[in-house]
């Protein structure tokens, strides 16, 4: 039985149900733990809240609720105990999920698999009738907005020179915030005008029907977003999923910045911010190389892991690395973890910190004008899932012999890297019948071309009666 996929367990609420909640907190419960358990806007987050509750309860832990929050507040919140969080982060108002949280991290794989056994094995794991848990509210989203404002104005502010209270970080911007009738809706507008900024939000009712837009924010679903900041007078814009682990970044023109390059940017600042001999910064395969580009240009090095596993990943280069070696940012694309903050995956923090940069920098133009930014593509390629594990064993050697020049990866799918910082990936598709290659080269077409060449090659090898 396998329930988690790289981001908790997600899915409609069919199967996402009242009675998977009531056995998964069965599962992660004992008794003496304490839970803090949170949800997002959607229509059933209440009654899986209840459901969850009653299973933590009655395998012995305590549960604190605190109602409607942003994950990373619920993450906040399980610093020094448990946290579960009823979320399907950016899916549609149909699903829901579980993650579960302990000390700020997610739950890792092992942890996962412990859950998922439980559950699988159907024996309810009741605590004796006397040391079933107990349930109280909990208010946390204002020491949470309280932490990230002093977070940001530390790292971030600057000092009046004629007076001992530091100057707003953001003081004189424009921003525009689409919600997305998500839970951001209850954090980031208010935080980034407690730092100084004025801000607009829209789409900032939170509502579980996602009236405003889809969830996951795209430059489809942001077209009316774009609009409104190209109408209007803004230095930036920014938009978060229905829990606000993910941001999307947006200039006055309504030009959505690429990802990597907003991560670049940060991870920049980062390095060239720490003391430490060795600062690292970790991210995921299908991470451009202009992330590499501007933290070597910073005195850093990059290095990766899997999607959805950078909680793992922290720990690794934690536990390779030197007393001189300081993770100082984690990232994949759109989601962030701010080490120095905390453990987990952070949009509310993410908006303040990019405003920040922005505001430093002058405006967003200036801020990413010292990243390369090369076209980029992904592109799928047929492949019957029975023969995706031989395709991706053929391509380990058949790749890097098609392109001698490259140095090769093969941790997490196979990534090629090239001397002009041209790099692309492959990657089986963990859902679909498919090999995705991922390409990025100022000489995209002819990369492309060159790499799909191999892939269909190697697909048709493998392929019975192709």
């Amino acid at each position: 039985m396998t329930l988690f996929g790289t981001a908790g367990i997600r899915g409609p609420v069919e199967d996402v149900s009242p009675s998977l909640a009531l056995a998964v907190g069965q599962a992660a419960g004992d008794p003496g733990e304490t839970f803090v358990v949170g949800r997002d806007g959607r229509e059933t987050g209440p009654a899986l809240a209840a459901a969850m509750t009653a299973g933590l309860e009655s395998a012995g832990a305590d549960v604190r609720q605190i109602g409607q929050v942003p994950t990373p507040a619920l993450a906040f919140a399980s610093r020094g105990r448990r946290g579960v969080m009823l979320t399907a982060s950016h899916n549609p108002p149909a699903d829901n999920g579980i993650k579960l949280f302990v000390d700020g991290v997610e739950y890792d794989s092992d942890a996962e698999r412990t859950i998922d056994d439980r559950v699988a094995s159907e024996n309810a794991r009741l605590a004796r009738w006397d040391e079933w848990g107990e349930s109280e509210r909990l208010a946390v989203l204002d020491r949470y907005l309280e932490a990230v404002e002093g977070y940001v104005r530390e790292r971030f502010g600057t000092q009046n020179p004629e007076d001992e209270t530091p100057d707003d970080p953001l003081a004189g911007l424009r921003i525009a915030v689409d919600c997305g009738n998500g839970v951001g809706a209850l954090a980031t507008p208010q935080l980034l005008e407690r730092l100084g900024a004025t801000v607009v939000a829209v789409n900032a009712s939170v509502d579980g029907h996602f009236p405003g837009r889809e969830s996951k924010p795209t430059p489809e679903t942001l077209s009316e977003f774009i609009a409104f900041l190209r109408d209007g007078d803004f230095d930036l814009g920014l938009a978060h999923d229905g829990d606000a682990d993910r941001l999307v970044v947006l200039g006055p023109d309504g030009a959505v910045i690429h990802e990597d390059t907003v991560l670049a940017v940060v991870a920049a600042r980062y390095t060239a911010d720490s003391d430490a001999d060795d600062p690292v910064v970790v991210t995921t395969p299908n991470a451009s190389a202009r992330i590499d580009e501007r933290v070597r240009a910073a005195g850093g090095r990059v290095e990766r892991v899997r999607l959805g596993s950078l909680h793992e990943g922290i720990a690794r280069e934690r536990s390779r690395g030197s007393a001189d070696t300081e993770i100082v940012f984690a990232a994949e694309p759109w989601k962030h973890i701010h080490t120095a903050f905390g453990g987990w995956i952070d949009g509310v923090v993410s908006a303040a910190v990019v405003a920040a940069l922005v505001a430093d920098a002058g405006d967003t133009d200036q801020l990413r004008d010292p990243v390369t930014e090369r076209p980029y593509r992904k592109v799928s390629i047929d492949c019957p899932d029975a023969v995706k594990a031989d395709v991706m064993a053929a391509l380990e050697t058949e790749l890097p012999a098609a392109f001698p020049e490259a140095t090769v990866e093969t941790e997490y799918g196979i990534r090629l890297e090239f001397a002009d910082a041209s790099w692309l990936l492959v990657r089986p598709s963990g859902t679909e019948p498919y090999i995705r290659l991922y390409v990025e080269s100022d000489d995209i077409d002819a990369l492309v071309a060159d790499a799909r060449a191999v892939l269909e090659s190697a697909v048709a090898d493998a392929t019975p009666d192709s």
